[in-house]
């Protein structure tokens, strides 16, 4: 049994996308698969979340759970003080995530922003949660200009508190890659210090089940699943630019 902690290295890289195709190949090896969100911030009671788009995209034979649900689009931390809702620590989210791997061959737990984003008061965030899990983390990022220090940042910071970062997926990349995003093809696994395991397409979130189930098979490696060879993809992507 596994368990996999999804980060990346802010908001809106894509890490959602990755964690359903993760999670897609998975089932369709036949795996018991589990996605925790421990918090979900800026959607309101009986709106579709996070895990709501990782059932559309993955498909239903899926064991889904969110401890808990802010209104409003700040980190956990701050959602829960405006709120007035109690915050959710990483006691909370290993226990859960421990349930969940015992009676799942895959278990993901899927951050809100960045690896340091905090939980609560006592500054409690997801590099807590794997550290706990004794659980290695998959570091979502950027394909542009920018990317290379925050992957820095986040494996850094990821290393330094006894984590193992085993790679990293871009996961949005553009139909239209600039040079920034071709040659951080080759950055991006020394940035990490992980190999890259993976490129998904950008709005690959809007495709129907069966794309997306081809896609990440595509955009993901052998170590997920997938097909992914990072050399043969960087040599094409170069090749149409």
């Amino acid at each position: 049994m596994t368990t996999l902690v999804m980060t990346g290295t802010g908001t809106d890289v894509g890490k959602t996308v990755a964690t359903a195709a993760i999670a897609a190949l998975a089932l369709a090896q036949g795996q018991r698969v589990a996605v925790l969100k421990p918090a979900q911030t800026g959607v309101l009671p009986g709106e579709a979340g996070d895990l709501a788009e990782v059932v559309r995209l993955a498909g239903k034979d899926l064991t889904v759970r969110e401890l808990r649900r802010y209104p409003d689009p700040l980190s956990p931390e701050a959602a829960s003080r405006r709120s007035g809702l109690p915050a959710v620590g990483p006691g909370e989210i290993a226990a859960a995530a421990s349930e969940l791997d015992a009676a799942h061959d895959l278990t993901l737990v899927e951050g809100a922003g960045g690896l340091l984003v905090r939980f609560d008061s006592q500054g409690s965030t997801l590099a807590d949660v794997a550290w706990s899990l004794g659980a290695p983390v998959v570091l979502v990022a950027q394909a542009g200009l920018g990317t290379l220090n925050t992957t820095a940042l986040t494996a850094e910071v990821a290393t330094r508190r006894g984590l193992n970062v085993v790679g990293v997926v871009i996961g949005s990349w553009p139909a239209d890659p600039d040079l920034a995003a071709l040659e951080n093809l080759r950055d991006l696994p020394v940035a990490g210090g992980a190999p890259l395991l993976g490129v998904l397409p950008a709005g690959l979130g809007a495709a129907d089940r069966e794309t997306f189930a081809e896609q990440a098979r595509r955009g993901l490696s052998p170590w997920f699943g997938g097909e992914f060879d990072p050399e043969a993809f960087t040599a094409a992507a170069s090749a149409q630019n």
